[in-house]
């Protein structure tokens, strides 16, 4: 009895981070952006989570399969229109990214890209003044160069911004994802500035219900049996991708590896630290 005190006081002291208002949560009491429709009076403990997902793993395969990649899958849908791409982690609908600028973002940069029309129209008349043949007009048509986009296959690095929630109505822990966010890697060939580069935040509810579910492309390939492949929306559900915690809600907003020092090793060592431990407070949840 007094252990189960114990317990409970926990449960009191951690219910206060509550009080703080999430950028998800609407008057309601719902979260609008949530797909287990739990009211917050309801939740009797909650933790913000940020995982990072690299698509090269080898668990990760099936949701990145040769032309059935999920980024391909929501490459498309952006400009299609059926999504939108939020320029920021909250989703706020004043910072909703239109198709050009999205397309703008997944650009391959280059200094060529760099050029503006002026400055190639001034080289070309600055070449024409030695001597070159050919005018203006034409010489600025050679310098512009096309746009080359990254594939969907070089968009190997994403993000998970989900909730972990105990709804006490039902005894039952959830992952509630809430939003999946894109970047341009920063070790890939083509990235110039050497650092993750964010593309744009999307909506997993809006993924799951436009995207994920009826699309005979938006697959988990399972490698073992053609027959029992699954929906993207079944993948996440039954969580068959790989992750890793960079992040815990925490008062200070800080990230696992700055917490614990700055150094890499220890940050990976952090990440594998705080899953056990979530686990652990999971599992603990059921002694009584």
């Amino acid at each position: 009895m007094k252990k189960l005190c114990v317990i409970f006081g926990l449960f009191l002291s951690l219910g206060f981070a509550k009080a703080q208002i999430s950028n998800y949560e609407t008057e309601d009491g719902f979260n609008k952006f949530s797909t287990k429709n739990i009211h917050k009076s309801d939740i009797m403990w909650k933790k913000t989570v940020l995982r990072a997902v690299d698509l090269r793993e080898k668990q990760n395969e099936p949701i990145f399969s040769k032309d059935r990649e999920i980024t391909r899958m929501i490459i498309d849908a952006v400009k299609a229109g059926v999504i939108r791409p939020y320029a920021t982690d909250s989703l706020w609908e004043g910072k909703v990214l239109t198709i050009d600028e999205f397309l703008d973002l997944i650009k391959i940069p280059s200094a060529e890209a760099e050029i503006s029309e002026e400055d190639a129209a001034f080289m070309a008349e600055e070449e024409d003044d030695w001597g070159d043949e050919g005018g203006d007009d034409e010489a600025a048509e050679e310098i512009k160069v096309g746009a080359d986009f990254f594939f969907p296959k070089d968009l190997y690095q994403m993000q998970i911004i989900e909730d972990m929630i105990f709804d006490k109505q039902r005894s039952v822990m959830y992952y509630d994802v809430l939003a999946v966010k894109m970047f341009v890697p920063a070790d890939h060939v083509d990235n110039i500035k050497g650092i993750e580069i964010p593309i744009a935040t999307f909506s997993y509810k809006e993924l799951k219900e436009k995207v994920f579910t009826g699309n005979p492309n938006a697959i988990w390939y399972n490698p073992y049996n053609d027959s029992e492949h699954r929906t993207l929306a079944e993948a996440f559900e039954l969580r068959l991708f790989s992750s890793y915690i960079i992040k815990v809600s925490n008062p200070a907003d800080e990230y696992l590896i700055d917490i614990y020092g700055g150094d890499p090793r220890t940050g990976i060592l952090a990440s594998q630290w705080k899953g056990y431990e979530l686990l652990e407070f999971e599992h603990n949840l059921w002694e009584f």
